[in-house]
């Protein structure tokens, strides 16, 4: 650690991890998302390691769930996005995505929250758009936060860039994140990588204090 001022520079990753400032973030790993996902098996593996290993590790863990607005809150642009996405014409013709309460919106049973974890409804693809995340790190005296989750190119990639944007140190855990799109997964991971950390979820657990 190097200090600047009064600022600490974390320099090696046990530092910018260290449980007492991190977060981890399980992104919109509901029923619906990920039964689609190009490696459901590979993906869940390493997903419930690294939950294990940071609720051992004393570290703060927080969901986040895809929660649909009425179409009269929706933007005509994100209305236009959803008709794309589910190949239809009219807009009264779409469908409720992830409608609270159905089955594909519930949090997928084997990485379920526990006790002392915390679920955020979003509305958006980015964390910190429309909700107060950003007020809740700071009250936790959080600096890193980790992403996993679905999908690597929409909902982590847009959050970890506004992440990195907004000061935080930013880690994109890798093959704890996935998509129904192996080419999306793996273009978002690389542009990724140029903005903030990239890495497996065996090189955060070898770098996490217990």
């Amino acid at each position: 650690m190097k200090l600047l001022g009064s600022k600490k520079i974390y320099e090696t990753m046990e530092e910018i991890i260290n449980p007492e400032h991190t977060m981890l973030v399980m992104w919109d790993v509901q029923n619906g998302l990920v039964n689609n996902v190009f490696n459901k098996n590979e993906f869940l593996s390493s997903a419930k390691r690294l939950l294990e290993a940071a609720r051992a590790s004393g570290m703060k863990v927080l969901y986040t769930k895809i929660t649909p607005l009425p179409k009269e809150y929706m933007s005509p642009a994100m209305i236009s996005s959803y008709m794309m996405r589910f190949h239809v014409d009219d807009p009264e013709k779409l469908p409720v995505f992830m409608a609270p309460g159905s089955r594909e919106a519930e949090i997928y049973d084997e990485l379920r929250p526990k006790e002392n974890d915390y679920v955020l409804n979003k509305h958006t693809a980015s964390i910190f758009i429309g909700t107060i995340f950003d007020n809740m790190l700071k009250a936790a005296k959080i600096e890193t936060i980790i992403f996993a989750g679905i999908a690597t190119e929409i909902g982590v990639e847009s959050s970890a860039r506004d992440a990195g944007n907004l000061g935080y140190y930013t880690i994109v855990a890798s093959d704890a994140c996935s998509s129904s799109s192996r080419d999306g997964h793996e273009a978002a991971l690389k542009s990724l990588s140029s903005v903030v950390m990239v890495s497996t979820v065996d090189d955060i657990i070898k770098n996490l204090k217990y």
